[in-house]
């Protein structure tokens, strides 16, 4: 029964990484429209580095860049869509889809927000603000994120969830700009995205752990589609 479970461990964790893979090599694919050189191409370069880190075989990466780059013949027909609505609960959740056929993804988004709510356009995105985000790292020891936040140009900093994270929220204009500027002031950029971040999350201590368990089930199966680049969520923390 052990081999068993560490077996279905090891495929749940490849399954899960190649997931991860394959939402990168999207984004990869519309960086590299606007060219295939990561040096001449700020977001691809970001995108490029953040695929080294999460050791993206190299095969992968450059099939995914001549791909967006038009190099292949092959036709990238992505589009982005946004769903809004609601986890159980009343939790605000806007999803972000990358897809290259909206009549499939539709109907799959209705299906997954039938445990929740789904909305129309406009629906909870007034309840988030549009912000460009960008995690990063220190480089050097003594590195200040509140320093390096005001002389980059961000508008605030976050502590991230891992040890000696922080992300650093900009206007969404803005966003190239500061991730330019922060390795000058002792950060290392380790991602950098346009993305939503909720106004008036719930605190999840007003949800009971059963309550919990059903928002945090809900929003695994709606991450696990694989249409879904991100999931913004109303809730803190």
């Amino acid at each position: 029964m052990g081999a068993q479970w560490k077996a279905k461990g090891k495929e749940l964790a490849a399954n899960a990484k190649g997931r991860a893979f394959g939402k990168l090599s999207k984004d990869i694919m519309l960086a590299a429209r606007s060219g295939a050189d990561p040096a001449a191409n700020a977001r691809l370069r970001l995108l490029v580095e953040q695929a080294r880190k999460v050791s993206m075989p190299k095969d992968t990466l450059d099939r995914a860049i001549k791909k967006g780059a038009g190099l292949t013949g092959e036709a990238v027909n992505y589009e982005r869509v946004i769903y809004e609505g609601f986890a159980p609960h009343q939790v605000a959740v806007m999803v972000e889809c990358l897809t290259d056929n909206v009549n499939r993804t539709a109907p799959q988004m209705r299906v997954l927000f039938r445990k929740g709510q789904l909305g129309t356009s406009g629906s909870v995105a007034w309840d988030f603000d549009h912000l460009g985000m960008i995690e990063a790292e220190p480089a050097a020891q003594g590195a200040d994120p509140e320093v390096a936040a005001i002389e980059a140009g961000a508008q605030d900093f976050e502590a991230g969830d891992e040890e000696g994270t922080t992300l650093f929220l900009t206007d969404a204009a803005d966003l190239d700009l500061v991730s330019r500027a922060l390795p000058a002031h002792g950060f290392t950029v380790l991602t950098a995205k346009l993305g939503y971040k909720p106004k008036n999350p719930v605190n999840p201590a007003n949800l009971s752990a059963e309550q919990l368990e059903e928002v945090e089930a809900f929003l695994a199966a709606i991450d696990e589609n694989d249409d879904v680049q991100n999931v913004y969520v109303g809730l803190a923390g």
